[in-house]
């Protein structure tokens, strides 16, 4: 069956950096985009970013532009999502997900992932 697996996740402070991985099994890893959600406490789960299946294009929530960047290695069945100049706002939980829409533009909507990671715990503190 398909299995998305996050690591990476952690405590640290405002300012510092974390990448966080997602390794995926079960599926053909190259025909699905993929993407990073996260949930704060109390909140919904909400866009982070996302790659097309080749890596060629990339999407990210206003939120979060400029600060990280994903990628993906499709040779190791590997996704990824650098984390840079973290906030407090950052803190949650990381959710990877595989869609497997073959879009112009990967998809930044929950309801297009069909396959979903148990998440890592990411927190920032000031």
């Amino acid at each position: 069956q398909v299995q998305l697996v996050e690591s990476g996740g952690g405590l640290v402070q405002a300012g510092d950096s974390l990448r966080l991985s997602c390794a995926a099994s079960g599926l053909t890893f190259s025909n699905y985009a993929m993407g990073w959600f996260r949930q704060a406490p109390g909140k919904a789960r909400e866009f982070v970013a996302s790659i097309s299946q080749n890596g060629s294009s990339t999407n990210y929530a206003d939120s979060v532009k400029g600060r990280f960047t994903i990628s993906r290695a499709n040779a190791k069945n590997a996704l990824y999502l650098q984390m840079n100049s973290l906030k407090p706002e950052d803190t949650a939980v990381y959710y990877c997900a595989a869609d497997w829409g073959w879009g112009p533009r990967p998809s930044e909507s929950l309801g297009e992932y069909d396959y979903w990671g148990q998440g890592t715990q990411v927190t920032v503190s000031s």
